[in-house]
C-alpha cells in the first residue's frame, strides 16, 4: 500500500452497547483512502465482559501498535486523548421506566433536602424576628402576620435560585452552561482521570506489548 495518514482523535470516556470494542468506538479516524478509513474503523481492538469488568482503558499505543503491525506503512497520528474510558452499558428493556423512577426519586430528594436546608438556616439566623425588627423600624407598628417583606424575600429568592441554575423547567435562560452542569462536567473528568491512573498502576490498560 501507498503510505497514508491515519488522524485518530480518541474520546476521554466512551459507552458502548456491545461487548467487542472497535477502532470506531473509541473516537474519529480520518485519512484519504476510504476504503482503508472503512477497513480500520471496524478493527477489533479488546472486548468487555460483563458485570464488574464491564469497563476498561484502553491507550492510544495499542491502536497504533495494532495499526502498523497489519499496515507497516501507515502513518498514525493521535490528536486526541491518550487513554479511553470504555464502559459497557445496555439499555434494558424497562429502561425507560425505571430512569423515570429514578429521576422522580432524586427530584424529590433535591426538593425536600434543599427546602429542609432553607428552613434550618432561615431558622438559625430567627428570620422572623429579623422582618419583624424591620417592619416595626419602617413602619413604626408591630407585624400582625405576613407582611411585603415575607412575600417579597420569597420571590426574591426563587428568582435567585432560577437565575443562578440559569433553568425554567427544560429552558435556559442564557446559552451558557449551569453551575450543575460544569461542576459535572468537572466531576467526570476527575473520575476519568482517576480510572485511568488506577488501571496504569494496576496494570489493567490495553496497551501496547
Amino acid at each position: 500500500m501507498q503510505k497514508e495518514t491515519l488522524y485518530l482523535k480518541m474520546e476521554r470516556n466512551v459507552e458502548i452497547p456491545k461487548e467487542d470494542v472497535r477502532v470506531a468506538d473509541l473516537g474519529k479516524a480520518y485519512c484519504r483512502d476510504k476504503a482503508l478509513l472503512n477497513h480500520i474503523r471496524t478493527r477489533k481492538v479488546t472486548a468487555l465482559a460483563p458485570g464488574e469488568q464491564s469497563r476498561k482503558v484502553v491507550s492510544v499505543m495499542k491502536l497504533i501498535e495494532m495499526l502498523q503491525e497489519e499496515f507497516p506503512e501507515l502513518e498514525v497520528e493521535n490528536i486526541g486523548e491518550t487513554e479511553t474510558v470504555v464502559e459497557l452499558v445496555r439499555t434494558e428493556k424497562n429502561g425507560d421506566l425505571w430512569l423515570k423512577a429514578k429521576i422522580c426519586f432524586v427530584s424529590l430528594i433535591c426538593f425536600f433536602g434543599a427546602a429542609f436546608t432553607i428552613i434550618a438556616f432561615h431558622n438559625d439566623i430567627s428570620i422572623i424576628r429579623v422582618f419583624d425588627r424591620i417592619y416595626e423600624m419602617v413602619m413604626g407598628r408591630v407585624s400582625d402576620g405576613v407582611s411585603v417583606l415575607e412575600v417579597s424575600y420569597s420571590v426574591g429568592l426563587a428568582v435567585g435560585i432560577i437565575t443562578f441554575f440559569n433553568h425554567i423547567g427544560g429552558r435556559r435562560i442564557t446559552k451558557d452552561p449551569t453551575p450543575i452542569e460544569v461542576e459535572m462536567r468537572v466531576y467526570e473528568d476527575q473520575v476519568n482521570s482517576a480510572l485511568v491512573e488506577t488501571a496504569d498502576r494496576e496494570g489493567k490498560t490495553v496497551d501496547a506489548q
